[in-house]
């Protein structure tokens, strides 16, 4: 996650105007000007990858360990509801893998304007999903 989130130990608004800490960590749990340690920084990514890591488990359907590591990788950036909700899943569902990987590029946008950094991660996430490993 961090070469896509960075780690920042100051909370700070992403480009989707949401508080933020730490390797991409949000929540009711995060304040303005609250600083954290590298050490809390990790166990705040070790929690939320669990957590994303389980929910992309109960989606359910079979997936390949590079299938899996790309929803949770989309899901971690965009949140459950978001992948639960998408098209990229309904395809993944149906097996249909060049399907779900062509969904992936169309969610580029945060704060309302396409960011550079979403359709470069969208891209890795895109050839990770089908990827055999």
């Amino acid at each position: 996650m961090t070469a896509y989130e960075g780690e920042r130990l100051t909370a700070y608004l992403c480009p989707a105007k949401v508080l933020t800490i730490g390797v991409g960590h949000t929540g009711p749990d995060v304040k303005r000007g609250q600083t954290i340690t590298k050490e809390q920084s990790q166990a705040l990514l070790a929690a939320d990858l669990a957590r994303f890591e389980g929910a992309v488990n109960k989606l359910g359907g079979k997936m390949t360990q590079g299938q899996f590591d790309a929803l949770v990788s989309f899901a971690f950036n965009l949140g459950i509801d978001a992948l639960a909700k998408s098209t990229l899943l309904r395809k993944h569902l149906a097996a249909d893998c060049a399907g779900a990987a062509r969904e992936f590029p169309k969610w580029k946008f945060g704060g309302g304007r396409v960011l550079p950094g979403l359709i470069k991660r969208r891209a890795a996430e895109a050839a990770l999903y089908l990827s055999w490993s």
